[in-house]
């Protein structure tokens, strides 16, 4: 199977289901209605996740919000205002209420995580060291409130599931060698489901948070072909940023 088509997230499901401990995470950035087309394969499926909103028109689609959310999946915010604030912290946290009011006119938000905006020299997560996320309703965020240690981190970043080493933010720093020393770092999705349906792989001695950016998965064809093109550039441009902001 062709990796990041329905049919091998289909597949990566099931194995999933055979491995138990796992959580559904959706980061929704682009394309809401790639988003419908996963939420229905895992509702298909039996299974529930979170699909984490912009509030940006890329994202931003309250007829997707509402049929993912009757599907039985919950509805998150993929909170940015750190960076389109360009760190102004008042501003930040004022966008980041007003936003979340916005959604919540869509659908019941408890749960929140960082959108990673690779080109700004701002992390939103640090928002969180001069407020508490917790006095707005959020119950739940989703790298602050993961353990790690416990938890194996997968996310498709970078459209590889190895993508951390391209990737400015949208991994584990204090984890991601370790797991690289235990075997624990997959370049394809197939070599995922490879590892789930060996009972003696170490990823059986972890619980697993799955994050997807739905944007990317679509059935094979021209659609396809430009996201692979177009992230491999993406790629690139993310190494660099990370050599150029590396200390010295």
């Amino acid at each position: 199977m062709r990796d990041f088509t329905p049919e091998i997230y289909r597949a990566l499901l099931q194995a999933l289901k055979r491995h138990g401990r796992f959580v559904l995470r959706h980061d929704v950035d682009l394309r809401p209605g790639h988003s419908l087309r996963i939420a229905e394969i895992e509702a298909s499926e039996g299974l529930r996740a979170t699909y984490y909103f912009r509030t940006v028109p890329e994202s931003y689609d309250e007829g997707m919000i509402r049929r993912i959310a009757a599907l039985g999946h919950d509805a998150g915010y993929h909170y940015e205002c750190l960076t389109t604030c360009h760190g102004h912290l008042d501003e930040a946290i004022a966008d980041f209420q007003r936003n979340l009011g916005l959604l919540r006119t869509v659908a019941p938000i408890t749960k929140a995580c960082a959108h990673g905006s690779p080109r700004s020299p701002h992390n939103s997560m640090d928002l969180w060291q001069h407020y508490d996320y917790h006095a707005f309703g959020i119950e739940h965020e989703s790298m602050l409130d993961t353990d790690f240690a416990t938890t194996l981190y997968l996310t498709d970043t970078g459209r590889r599931w190895d993508g951390y080493r391209v990737s400015v933010r949208d991994k584990v720093p204090r984890y991601q060698e370790q797991w690289d020393r235990e075997g624990l770092a997959f370049h394809t999705t197939e070599d995922i489901i490879h590892a789930l349906n060996d009972l003696h792989h170490p990823i059986h001695t972890r619980a697993l948070l799955i994050n997807t950016h739905p944007q990317r998965w679509m059935p094979f064809g021209s659609g396809w072909l430009k996201e692979a093109a177009v992230q491999r550039t993406k790629n690139i441009v993310k190494q660099v940023l990370i050599t150029i902001r590396k200390p010295n």
